[in-house]
């Protein structure tokens, strides 16, 4: 490996750029992202940041009961973010709809059927600091020696 990757998965471990969107939620989890910019939590001094422009992030949070009106939406913000990227679910309704799933109603759970998920955060909220551990932890699996893959 050359140097140059190293220094490259050095500064990716610390430059995790995130963005996030709520496809139906009761905005819970909305919250605990929040309060993970926080100065009790700082995401930042993880080196993960947070973007509102989806073409500057690495990781798509994804929070709500998907619906199919998110459908295609959801599908253009992911093609939005460049490669290396991954996305993570947050709470319980993107994996089952959770209380929004009934019968009659439009939730369409899960979100992985839709786009590509690497790690789902169980919980009604999940706690801030289990989603920091989640993109601390699945980061850099996906970024690491990104360059030395795509030559292959």
């Amino acid at each position: 490996m050359s140097i140059i990757q190293n220094l490259k998965n050095n500064v990716r471990s610390r430059s995790i750029h995130v963005s996030f969107v709520n496809v139906g939620s009761c905005n819970g989890c909305d919250i605990e992202i929040l309060a993970c910019l926080a100065p009790r939590y700082d995401i930042e001094q993880y080196g993960i940041y947070v973007h509102n422009n989806p073409r500057e992030a690495d990781v798509l949070l994804i929070t709500g009961a998907f619906v199919e009106q998110w459908d295609d939406k959801l599908l253009n913000l992911w093609n939005k973010i460049p490669d290396p990227k991954v996305a993570v679910t947050i709470g319980n309704c993107p994996v089952s709809g959770c209380v929004f799933n009934r019968r009659g109603s439009y939730v369409n759970p899960p979100v992985s059927k839709h786009i590509p998920v690497a790690a789902e955060i169980p919980g009604c909220p999940p706690r801030p600091t289990e989603i920091i551990s989640t993109i601390l932890s699945v980061a850099p699996l996906i970024f690491k020696d990104y360059e030395e893959m795509d030559k292959k």
